[in-house]
């Protein structure tokens, strides 16, 4: 064989290595961007034109968020903003509309004591999707509601509804620890949650222990 051929079927080698290997790492980057960002994956695709684009636009959230200087709370601070919480949906009883914008401005003061910046609503979105995609959807329904009550156009099930997808979310972000950014991103608790042991209903205001 000459050294013609022989070079060239090197080339075609090496060529065909390189395609594997760009496969391999497609398919490894899409894996993992997948498991970090849950159903905010599909929402971003949907999104976007096509999908590298939608794939380099959450490599970049991922980006600045790993830029942010997002920190854990202390023990004292999550158990303060967890009595916080608990005074909230004891308005609820009395005052729906005002307990669901309390719980608004309480999820929005936690973010920032994280360290994620709270002057955007849509950048709250993209900052969030990187630790909490699998609830962010949560957010986004009870933040809709919550805009619709500030004009009375939310009825008191809506509202109830705002305050459980609130809470979901600000659960995570009181447990969610420090190796949720860079490392481990499966927010997880670090004590049990909020009134462990009263039923959604109850936390809400539905059954009114007062018999209201």
């Amino acid at each position: 064989m000459s050294t013609v051929i022989w070079v060239a079927v090197v080339v075609a080698a090496v060529v065909a290595i390189i395609a594997v290997g760009y496969v391999v790492l497609q398919q490894q980057r899409r894996h993992r961007l997948r498991d970090r960002f849950g159903p905010e994956y599909e929402r971003t695709l949907q999104e976007r034109d096509t999908r590298q684009e939608a794939e380099q636009e959450l490599i970049a959230r991922e980006q600045r968020v790993n830029s942010l200087d997002i920190r854990p709370l202390d023990s004292g601070t999550r158990d303060t903003y967890a009595k916080k919480w608990m005074e909230v949906q004891e308005r609820f009883v009395d005052a729906p509309g005002f307990a669901v914008t309390e719980a608004d401005h309480l999820v929005t003061s936690v973010m920032a004591e994280r360290g994620y910046p709270t002057e955007d609503f849509e950048q709250r979105l993209s900052d969030l999707s990187v630790v909490h995609g699998r609830t962010l959807d949560h957010y986004r329904q009870a933040h809709e509601i919550s805009s619709r009550a500030a004009h009375k156009e939310a009825s008191t099930e809506e509202l109830r509804q705002a305050m459980v997808h609130y809470r979901v979310l600000f659960e995570e972000l009181l447990s969610a620890p420090e190796g949720a950014i860079n490392g481990d991103h499966s927010p997880r608790r670090t004590g049990p949650r909020l009134e462990e042991t009263a039923s959604d209903d109850e936390r809400t205001g539905r059954h009114d222990p007062r018999g209201r």
